[in-house]
């Protein structure tokens, strides 16, 4: 085998000095850079070759045959010739002639080399099978996820023709068609292996140089829309799970509302809020236990943690203890896996049960032993979980009047009143009643993308004297209502009477014109009685909310019976 050191002095020599390591019958042993600088060689070839700076080292190297100069410069070839022995050979590739160009070209074919061998090892690790056919539609190339899918092999499909033993496949259509074929349902020629195939022309400079398929077995691609349909219920799950967590919005500035029974009601919260005692939520339905709950989570040190909320009102009793405490895999009959209770999702954040008077006594014994001992364990589980979260209750009932009549435990009410937060019903607040009538219409109005901008006066009057049952909620879907049926910019008491028959029948006439007294006088008779009812106790209630006594009540329906 010839040896030879190698002579360079920038990127043409650096080329060249590539292209003959991959020379059969030729061994570099030597590298000399006249630039002085080096740095460019790999450290693999350091440790292979010879390398220096100084022309005089290199022609002392054991077992050299030739010396090849890639220069112009004559001078190098001079200072050369002096150290060359008899039988040196000196060799000079000059960097713009015909061997040099010669040698690029081969350099090109080294990295087309490379590059077919890596896309060949790329192709044969594919798991999709793979065919490939030239521009005659003689078959080229089959990988081996082809021989398993198909049961073909290599040997007796490569240089077989397409058009022949697969005219009617993606692939032959593909040729035919001079553009990709998409999503086609057939058989592999030569097989009983139905597939999806996707088939594609091969381009190259503007002429088609063959095509190349890839396709998929049905039955894989069924098994993939289960897993996929398996998939998206999970997801699902996860998403209804998320949302417990991440719908935490309202804070303390989100709340509407001036009067003084809100503010202080407002000031408790806050304050309790930085603390880490359990707080217990106590008011009537639709009074914005919720929203407070995570005004209160969003202002505390918890607040980048999650908020997991559970209504205990729609948890079957059979499954509360499920549901908060979590269960081992195989503990109960169809738990396949273990399963977080809330409490453990609820870890380092707060937990919110609403409605927590619907507990059964058993689960509320086992709570309050919960927060007695700071640990709890899975159904089924042998270790001990600690628990490390802030706890906030809530319900609709007088936490006494609960007491008195069983409906929760003494010991879970002692872990829950370190902080009771009273919310007023909306008919104790009226004085808020426009503030959140006006939010609601706001809110309504962009999200039904409608231009509504004022509640008239006398619909705020009417508003103002219903009782509101339902309290803010139910002021919420009145004012949901009226701005859908809404018109013009304003809301006027004819988009209220269609949906609340209570509210038609509570209102307060308007008193547009000056009337007798006895006049007036009937219409509030008639008011307080479609209010209360006519019944005794509705009497009584009418007769208190005009301030008289039953009797005078009794003797001013006999006076105006006729015109009632």
């Amino acid at each position: 085998m010839l040896k030879a050191a190698l002579v360079v002095e920038d990127q043409r020599g650096i080329d060249v000095f590539r292209i003959l390591q991959e020379t059969t019958g030729l061994e570099i042993i030597g590298l000399v850079d006249l630039s002085g600088n080096p740095s460019w060689v790999t450290e693999e070839e350091r440790q292979k070759y010879y390398i220096t700076t100084d022309l005089t080292r290199v022609t002392a190297l054991p077992g050299l045959n030739a010396v090849v100069v890639v220069s112009n410069e004559r001078q190098v070839q001079e200072r050369l010739k002096p150290l060359l022995k008899p039988h040196l050979e000196l060799v000079t590739i000059p960097p713009r002639g015909f061997l040099m160009t010669l040698l690029s070209s081969g350099k090109q074919l080294i990295e087309a080399r490379v590059l077919k061998g890596e896309l060949w090892a790329i192709l044969n690790s594919v798991q999709d099978p793979i065919e490939v056919v030239d521009a005659q539609g003689v078959i080229k190339y089959v990988n081996p996820a082809f021989t398993r899918v198909s049961g073909i092999t290599e040997s007796k499909r490569v240089n077989q023709n397409i058009f022949e033993v697969s005219p009617y496949g993606a692939l032959a259509q593909s040729l035919i068609l001079q553009k990709p074929v998409v999503g086609y349902r057939t058989y592999v020629g030569g097989s009983n292996a139905e597939v999806i195939s996707n088939a594609s022309p091969i381009i190259v400079d503007g002429e088609i140089r063959g095509a190349v398929v890839v396709f998929q077995l049905v039955n894989d691609i069924l098994k993939l829309m289960d897993q996929l349909n398996h998939s998206n219920a999970v997801i699902e799950n996860l998403y209804a799970q998320i949302d417990q967590i991440s719908s935490s919005r309202w804070s303390f500035d989100d709340l509407v509302g001036k009067s003084k029974l809100f503010l202080s009601t407002v000031e408790v919260a806050r304050k309790s809020s930085r603390s880490e005692a359990t707080i217990f939520l106590i008011g009537e339905v639709g009074t914005g236990k919720g929203v407070f709950a995570q005004a209160i989570h969003n202002y505390s040190p918890r607040r980048g943690r999650p908020l997991i909320r559970v209504d205990c009102s729609s948890i079957p009793e059979a499954v509360q203890e499920v549901e908060l405490f979590g269960c081992e895999k195989g503990a109960l009959t169809g738990v396949v896996q273990t399963r977080l209770g809330k409490i453990e999702l609820a870890q380092e954040g707060t937990l919110y049960l609403k409605g927590i008077t619907s507990l059964s006594p058993y689960v509320q014994e086992k709570l309050a032993k919960v927060w007695r001992d700071g640990e709890f364990y899975r159904i089924g589980g042998e270790e001990p979980i600690k628990t490390e979260l802030r706890l906030i209750a809530c319900s609709t009932f007088d936490p006494k009047a609960a007491l008195r009549k069983g409906h929760l435990n003494g010991e879970l009410y002692q872990c829950l009143n370190a902080v009771e937060v009273y919310l007023s019903p909306l008919n104790k607040r009226l004085e808020d009643l426009p503030l959140l009538a006006e939010y609601f219409m706001e809110l309504y109005s962009h999200k039904l993308g409608k231009n509504i901008r004022q509640i008239s006066h006398q619909t705020l009057q009417w508003l103002a004297e219903y009782d509101w049952p339902g309290n803010i909620s139910e002021l919420r879907n009145v004012m949901e209502r009226a701005v859908i049926v809404a018109e013009g910019p304003v809301i006027e008491p004819h988009h209220l009477s269609p949906y609340v028959g209570k509210l038609n029948a509570a209102i307060t006439p308007v008193f547009d014109e000056i009337m007798p007294l006895e006049k007036m006088e009937q219409i509030l008779l008639k008011q307080a009685l479609n209010r209360f009812g006519e019944s005794l106790e509705g009497k009584k209630k009418a007769a208190q909310a005009l301030n008289i006594s039953l009797a005078t009540l009794y003797n001013k329906l006999k006076k105006y019976r006729s015109n009632l």
